[in-house]
């Protein structure tokens, strides 16, 4: 892969930033680990239930007799359920507080829902009463006229059980007005009532409905014996005339009028054994062959209430219950099962199926989105035949809440040690950058922008002793002896002047004592061509002479108010008078134009300037020199027609030993227009060179800043104002070349 031009990567700071990500798996790792240690709390709940529903099976293995309090043909008898009750249930014929949102679950005893006499009943036990309710559908409701002693000539409920002592017991539940009911224990025919005492031990409470009446009541266990033989009988009657019975629903079985329904509740004795087995959030259930409970010991099981959490700490909860599903995904690459984070398994029927035939399991399964519990069944044998099983039952919401609270306090630790370490590597990035970019500025301007050395040795980062502290040492160390080959190079063109005028003056003088003596050969062109050699290196050596010292010369002269208009017409007067084999064209302005500068040096500029341009130019065109003045500054531009400027020349075109003359001028080292940029900085000034507008040829543009107003000797200041000219901005005639 081809990076694109121009990048260098991430910078420290980037790079540390990223590389601190990888404290990312530390909430990874713990997230593993407290998945696996809910893992082996669960597994260890789950043995020890099913080690206590095993010691508790051992209690009931061979015990028939606490299982047998059934008929033997069970199968004769029609089951009525009483479900344990968790509230209080208060009698006013309401169905609210039975703990369940509508009707739907009670029986329906009739052809149908809408036949007048039909009705649905729920059972339900709690504290050692029968709670029943009863829905009846009545068109026509007939009260009972208490001036009549029979009993069977209004609406009510009868009751058919089994007492106790084994006899018949009949209870008529009657009613005068809506409110409470009056239970009478009554003959064999239903009419009349055996005592003219009511049947205290019953208490009921009748209400009218839409579609008739609801009759809600309870009555001791003790009254149904240890069989639990109970049947339910709807006495209808329409006509509050003849007040005859009309219909007559019953809950009695199809097998025979006799056979008595069967309340399927809790064995007194089953429930003694495992009574004070129970423990808190736990429940122990016996439950026969049939799959009908006959013993539960414990509380109902429910969700563990939280206590009260301050704005912060639920706000980090609800945070974590959002973040779970993606942490759960990244942590073990599995999607999120269900908002409760467990597996659906097993209903607790299929359980119980498997206890009761022979295996014993333990399973977690969901109660609902918020309660989770570890079912634990054993099977109850006999002879080699299986007689029951028992269930324990726990909640494992304080695992869950231990395993919540402990990856929320993970989680928070580490965002709270990965925004520490961010910060704190933010700093070190920082710092280190800090210290790298000061280093790099100071080793950037020990060289200058032409490449000459201004400091040889650093100062920043000298005495730091880390991987910095060796850069900035080697780089000093680099700058010194780059200083001291520096030194060698500046100090060489004077040496060279020295060591070569010595042979020079004696070349020159042999030449000119040969000619002397042979007069004839002084008209010979090798002697000519030998003198102009001597001549030529003389000059080389002195330009380079020149050019080395020509910056301490600078700094020790003076600069004065110079007329640059003035020193122009007399520099350009000379040229055409010292070239006459060249055209000179000067346009300038109609006024003194004072810069603050030498005009020895001035004209050595121009000079140079001058002599490029003759190199240059092609024969027949003029050189053409312009003076133009703008706000705070002057230029001077020298044109000529001619070759011009290669591109991206501009930037090196002024530097020392450049030269852009090609192979055949190797007598040139490039230090002319050097010098002419030396001059033009040393007065505040800079120059450039540029191709013509219409490519035929090149311009060297020299700006200076004018003189101030007050630093004007007033005499010319006056003459400059006689004048009548005004600066004037000149428009630009040329074209950078690149």
């Amino acid at each position: 892969m081809r990076l694109r031009k121009g990048f260098r990567g991430p910078r420290i700071g980037t790079k540390l930033m990223l590389l601190s990500l990888t404290l990312l798996v530390v909430p990874w790792f713990s997230y593993r680990q407290l998945l696996e240690m809910e893992r082996l709390l669960v597994q260890g709940q789950s043995q020890a239930q099913l080690l206590t529903a095993e010691g508790i099976s051992t209690l009931f293995n061979g015990r028939e007799d606490l299982f047998n309090d059934l008929p033997v043909k069970i199968e004769d008898y029609e089951s009525l359920f009483a479900r344990p009750l968790q509230n209080n249930i208060r009698l006013d014929g309401s169905y609210e507080d039975w703990g369940d949102e509508g009707t739907e679950r009670l029986l329906l005893f009739g052809s149908s829902a809408a036949e007048d006499g039909a009705f649905r009943l729920a059972l339900g036990e709690r504290a050692g009463q029968l709670h029943v309710f009863v829905e009846a559908v009545d068109r026509n409701l007939v009260y009972r006229d208490p001036d009549y002693l029979r009993l069977d000539n209004a609406d009510q409920l009868r009751l058919s059980f089994i007492r106790s002592d084994g006899g018949d017991g009949r209870i008529s539940l009657v009613f005068a007005e809506p409110g409470v009911v009056t239970a009478y224990g009554m003959d064999e025919d239903w009419r009349f009532a055996t005592t003219g005492a009511p049947e205290t031990g019953v208490q009921g409470f009748m209400a009218p409905s839409t579609s008739g009446w609801n009759l809600e009541f309870r009555l001791p266990l003790d009254m149904l014996g240890s069989r639990r033989y109970f049947a339910v009988s709807l006495a209808d009657v329409d006509d509050a005339q003849t007040r005859q019975l009309t219909n007559l629903t019953q809950t009695l079985p199809k097998g025979g009028e006799q056979s008595f329904n069967l309340v399927v509740l809790r064995s007194p004795e089953v429930l003694n054994i495992i009574q004070g087995l129970g423990y808190s959030g736990a429940r122990i259930l016996v439950i026969d062959a049939q799959q009908r409970v006959r013993a539960e010991a414990g509380a109902h099981i429910a969700a563990i209430s939280s206590t009260d959490e301050d704005f912060f700490s639920g706000l980090i909860h609800e945070s974590f219950e959002a973040m779970r599903p993606v942490i759960h995904r990244i942590s073990t690459l599995t999607p999120w099962v269900d908002e409760a984070g467990v597996t659906p398994v097993q209903s607790a029927a299929d359980v119980i199926s498997a206890a009761l035939e022979g295996e014993s399991l333990a399973l977690r399964r969901a109660l609902d989105e918020q309660l989770e519990i570890i079912m634990a069944a054993h099977p109850i044998v006999s002879k080699d035949a299986v007689i029951g099983a028992v269930v324990v039952e726990q909640n494992i919401d304080h695992i869950l809440s231990f395993q919540r609270a402990a990856l929320e306090q993970v989680i928070l630790f580490s965002v709270v040690s990965l925004l520490a370490v961010l910060i704190a590597l933010l700093a070190f990035a920082g710092r280190l950058a800090w210290r790298i970019r000061h280093l790099r500025r100071e080793a950037s301007t020990a060289i200058d922008h032409y490449g000459r050395l201004q400091a040889a040795k650093l100062r920043r980062e000298i005495n730091s002793g880390d991987e910095i502290g060796d850069l900035a040492r080697s780089i000093s160390n680099m700058l010194s002896k780059l200083h001291q080959h520096n030194h060698f190079l500046e100090n060489m063109p004077r040496t060279l002047r020295h060591e070569i005028n010595n042979p020079l003056n004696t070349l020159s003088t042999s030449l000119q004592n040969l000619a002397e003596e042979s007069p004839g050969v002084q008209e010979s062109k090798y002697l000519a061509s030998a003198k102009s050699g001597v001549i030529r290196i003389g000059s080389i050596v002195q330009n380079l002479a020149d050019a080395a010292n020509l910056e301490e010369s600078l700094k020790a002269e003076e600069l004065e108010i110079v007329d640059i208009q003035k020193l122009l017409k007399s520099y350009m007067a000379n040229c055409t008078a010292g070239h006459p084999d060249c055209e000179y064209v000067y346009r300038g302005v109609n006024r003194p134009v004072y810069a603050e500068a030498s005009d020895f040096r001035i004209e050595q500029l121009l000079d140079k300037i001058i002599d490029n341009a003759l190199d240059f130019h092609r024969p027949g065109t003029p050189i053409t020199v312009q003076l133009d003045v703008r706000r705070d500054y002057l230029r001077i531009v020298v044109a000529n027609r001619g070759p011009v400027l290669p591109d991206a020349s501009g930037k090196s075109l002024f530097d020392s030993m450049v030269s852009h003359r090609g192979p055949h001028n190797r007598l040139h080292f490039g230090l002319g227009l050097y010098v002419v940029r030396v001059i033009a900085e040393h007065h505040g000034g800079h120059v450039r060179a540029m191709n013509l507008a219409d490519n035929s040829g090149v311009a060297v543009m020299a700006e200076l800043p004018l003189a101030a107003a007050k630093a004007v000797p007033p005499n010319q200041g006056e003459a400059a104002a006689s004048s009548g000219e005004t600066p004037v901005d000149q428009p630009n005639q040329y074209r950078a070349a690149s």
